[in-house]
């Protein structure tokens, strides 16, 4: 699976990775919050390098939909259940600064943009109940939403959300930008080198550790979806969601708004033009990682669904992406716990990272490096951790631990090392321990099948032949190559 992002990305120019070298900040990784936190620091004369352990974008950033919208389904009023009023107005200030922030500069760099209507919807009773309550957050925060009936949908709702001025974008084409006047204000980006530990140096600096040797720096930024790393506990706080999406060639006319459905399952829509092509990007039927039995049924029915209902030809991209839900509502941005004060990360978007990476940003590079005419710190994101969060961190790893236990039960039962058929894959019992065997374009692979971050049982993954954790979403290739975090390392042959 690629998305239309990463297929159609310009080429992106990086440096050659000196071990030993020291800098004022290390970022790692080079999706939207990692360029944009580096590039303010940059632009502020730091020595700033970028740390990426496979290429600009290739996680969250390029398997994005990429809409930088203020209007974002039920998250307003979902946070005003956990943070109050005030933590809706500070979430909406923050996303309103990492909006103008990345329009500007897109109309800056010539970074192709478009304005759109964004719209969340609703097909039930209870969905238009929903929409009320965002609709009351969010004009206690100030935005100009309203409520409608009229759409560009070819079916009925029962209500809709509607906030012009919004925006869409290529997102491989700013992070392009992004890495170039980076680069050309003396900064290093280096690809395939990943980031594995973190230790002290001489002084009060950190001594970075990766696959390729180490070097220092001042400060260290966690910029990887889910900091790596495990300090702070972000893996316990948070819930790793995978969501599928399909770029169709246009046969005819479709909606030209942005839309986002309420009810589930859930149904995403935007247009694209890329290289002289007319695209709409459908998206939705999210889970949590490692806890579908068969992805590929949920991107067929995706498709099948868009085909259904507008005019447009089978998809010629189907991509994933993977987010996180934090439990307190708000992001967590800022100084890592345990980190000596000079670690920082930037997590818990929950599918909204278009303005909130570059919110964060925004907020790490003015802690890191204050900017003497830029207003001072940037507090948006404190989240207050209440009773029902405690709950629901609680609840959350109580699933956690389910399926743990459910994962290691399951893997006692089969004993037959056998290949499976093309594109599949399962975990059996060798010596008492689970080993993944999977067949991938005709190569059989067997690997441990144990999660090197905290022991969890992997499960197949039919869509995109990885091996993924259902415990805190770290995910594998089908010959145990480590794709995405927490974990830091791949899995063991077998």
């Amino acid at each position: 699976m690629e998305s239309l992002w990463l297929a159609t990305a310009p080429p992106i120019p990086v440096d050659a990775f000196t071990p030993g070298s020291s800098y004022d900040t290390v970022v790692v990784g080079a999706g939207l919050t990692g360029l944009t936190t580096a590039l303010l620091l940059a632009r502020r004369g730091q020595k700033v390098a970028v740390l990426e352990a496979r290429q600009t974008g290739a996680v969250t950033t390029g398997n994005t939909t990429a809409k930088v919208s203020l209007l974002q389904g039920l998250q307003l009023s979902s946070i005003s259940s956990h943070q109050g009023a005030d933590g809706v107005r500070s979430y909406v200030e923050a996303n309103r600064a990492g909006q103008d922030w990345l329009l500007e500069f897109c109309r800056d760099h010539g970074v192709d943009h478009e304005v759109r209507t964004a719209y969340t919807y609703a097909n039930s009773d209870n969905g238009r109940q929903s929409l009320e309550k965002e609709l009351s957050a969010a004009t206690a925060a100030g935005l100009p939403v309203r409520m409608t009936k009229d759409t560009e949908l070819p079916f009925e709702v029962s209500g809709a959300l509607e906030l012009a001025g919004q925006a869409q974008i290529h997102p491989l084409q700013a992070l392009a930008s992004l890495a170039g006047e980076f680069r050309a204000n003396g900064g290093t980006l280096v690809h395939d080198v990943r980031v594995t530990g973190a230790g002290s140096a001489d002084g009060d600096l950190v001594r970075v550790i990766t696959s390729s040797g180490s070097v220092t720096a001042r400060q260290l930024v966690l910029a990887t979806g889910i900091p790596v790393l495990d300090r702070g506990g972000y893996f316990a706080r948070l819930l790793p969601l995978r969501s599928y999406a399909a770029a169709h060639p246009l046969r005819g006319d479709v909606p030209q708004g942005m839309y986002l459905s309420i009810d589930a399952p859930s149904r995403s829509l935007r247009t694209a033009r890329v290289d002289g092509m007319d695209y709409l990007v459908s998206g939705g039927n999210g889970h949590a990682v490692g806890r579908h039995p068969h992805p590929q049924a949920l991107v067929d029915d995706l498709a099948e669904w868009t085909v259904r209902h507008f005019p447009v030809a089978a998809a010629a991209y189907a991509w994933s992406a993977q987010d996180y839900e934090p439990a307190a509502g708000l992001p967590y941005v800022g100084q890592v716990p345990f980190g000596n004060g000079n670690i920082f990360a930037a997590t818990g978007f929950n599918k909204w990272g278009m303005t909130n990476a570059v919110a964060a940003g925004l907020a790490m590079s003015e802690a890191i490096a204050p900017d003497r005419d830029g207003g001072g710190a940037r507090n948006w994101y404190q989240p207050k951790l209440s009773s029902r969060d405690v709950l629901t961190a609680v609840r959350d790893n109580a699933e956690v631990g389910l399926e743990m236990l459910a994962g290691w039960a399951s893997s006692m039962a089969d004993t037959s090392e056998s290949a499976p058929p093309e594109g599949q894959g399962k975990v059996v019992r060798r010596n008492l321990k689970p080993v993944g065997v999977c067949t991938v374009d005709g190569s059989v692979s067997r690997v441990s099948a144990i999660c090197p971050h905290l022991g969890g049982v992997l499960s197949w993954n039919d869509a995109e032949s990885s091996w993924d954790c259902p415990l805190h979403g770290s995910r594998f290739a089908a010959d145990g190559t480590l794709l995405e975090g927490p974990a830091v390392r791949g899995l063991d042959r077998a």
